[in-house]
């Protein structure tokens, strides 16, 4: 027997809150709500499209994380943020990429590409990946490293510095970070 259209929204509604209000085809199938609920939902003004497969609830509340979120669920389920965009995520090194940068260990087949996201194919280590306020993104360390050749390096070690205060690097991940950025190519 189906369920109700009241209690799809229920549980896709529950999911959406923990991800800045975005659900996935895939995760209405994770948790046994059919696809074609979405595009029902939507139809009736109760979820608003993004892309393909990627809706977001009209009423969760907005913040100033849900372009990086947005992002990370555009590129696909195993997708994180990186480079310069883990820096902006965290107000460091004065980042503030015009692309947001994704880096994913697949292949992202997309019929309409974005100007605002940059996919970076690259398989990373589990060791450098985490969440930042839900979000899948490199960890800070790898992040700086990573922005090297994008961001200049006093900036970056201004910023290891910064996230270091914050917590966001252990002292061992801060000298590490601090050696390589230093260290002469």
């Amino acid at each position: 027997m189906d369920r109700p259209a009241e209690t799809y929204r229920r549980s896709l509604w529950e999911w959406a809150l923990d991800r800045y209000g975005y659900v996935s085809t895939a995760d209405a199938t994770r948790l046994g709500v059919p696809p074609v609920e979405l595009r029902k939902l939507a139809g009736r003004g109760l979820l608003a499209r993004v892309d393909r497969g990627l809706y977001r609830f009209p009423d969760a509340p907005a913040t100033d994380r849900d372009a990086f979120m947005e992002a990370v669920l555009w590129a696909g389920s195993d997708a994180a943020l990186a480079y310069d965009s883990v820096l902006a995520l965290h107000d460091l090194a004065l980042a503030n990429p015009r692309r947001l940068r994704v880096v994913t260990p697949h292949r992202v087949r997309k019929t309409h590409p974005r100007d605002d996201i940059a996919i970076i194919t690259s398989k990373i280590p589990a060791s450098d990946l985490t969440l930042y306020f839900g979000i899948p993104s490199t960890t800070v360390a790898r992040a700086l490293v990573d922005c090297r050749d994008l961001i200049m390096i006093d900036r970056l070690l201004d910023a290891a510095n910064q996230a270091r205060g914050q917590g966001l690097l252990l002292a061992s991940e801060h000298d590490r970070v601090v050696a390589e950025l230093t260290r002469t190519p």
